[in-house]
């Protein structure tokens, strides 16, 4: 392993446990892939990773070439890649976003190689998670909370089929695979509200279900027999 240790204060990388010698946050800037540089790396969530493998990418002309030799975990999820957008503060992300972020996060973990953690807004001088971090965390957690609700929604109530046409307007039916819900029933649409909102989606509901169809979040098609599988939409 080697020895060196990076002369920043506390701004510093920690060793990984495979003993790289990843620079800290100023020493960072320098690890973007350009002539003379020592490196290529990139750091996501106080993570840090080699990206050289990736270099038509994050290298220099890149089409990725701003994540380079910083911390920008904001811009994975927001897409805003100036330099204010190019920043690890995440803290008005939702939790939904602090998902994807994650998602990323796994992305890099799977397909490149970690070479330490950054001290700073994720992480302390020891290793550390910082108080900042557990935030992030819990709303992560609240985001996968979240998921697994829609996610068994979409199960419960999967998408209905829809179409629209400027001579025909508009049509929703179901079938058995609608939603990409595979099962043995057809069902009904209906529009589901979210709890205290006004939007709505159209779903598929088990005609043969009266507690589903009762559902208070659920409602009609306007002029549409109530247990028809197509219904047309009127033209507001």
């Amino acid at each position: 392993m080697s020895g060196v240790r990076w002369r920043s204060g506390l701004d510093r990388v920690l060793l990984s446990a495979l003993g790289a010698s990843p620079p800290p946050p100023d020493e960072l800037r320098r690890y973007r892939g350009e002539p003379g540089s020592p490196g290529l790396y990139l750091s996501l969530l106080g993570h840090v990773f080699d990206v050289s493998k990736g270099q038509k990418h994050y290298g220099p002309g890149g089409g990725y070439h701003f994540f380079a030799g910083r911390d920008a975990s904001r811009a994975f999820v927001s897409g805003d890649f100036t330099e204010t957008g190019l920043t690890d503060d995440v803290s008005d992300l939702s939790p939904a976003e602090v998902v994807t972020l994650y998602d990323w996060l796994a992305f890099y973990q799977r397909d490149y190689k970690p070479v330490g953690r950054l001290v700073g807004r994720y992480y302390s001088d020891t290793g550390q998670p910082t108080e900042y971090l557990r935030h992030v965390e819990a709303t992560l957690a609240e985001g996968l909370k979240l998921k697994a609700q829609a996610e068994a929604e979409s199960k419960l109530f999967p998408s209905c089929n829809s179409e629209w046409s400027a001579s025909a307007g508009g049509r929703v039916w179901c079938s058995t695979q609608s939603g990409g819900v595979h099962r043995n029933w057809v069902g009904v649409p209906r529009m589901l509200f979210s709890p205290g909102s006004a939007s709505s989606r159209c779903v598929c509901v088990q005609s043969s279900d009266p507690l589903k169809l009762d559902n208070p979040n659920l409602r009609e098609y306007e002029g549409c027999p109530p247990l028809a599988e197509s219904c047309t939409i009127q033209s507001s």
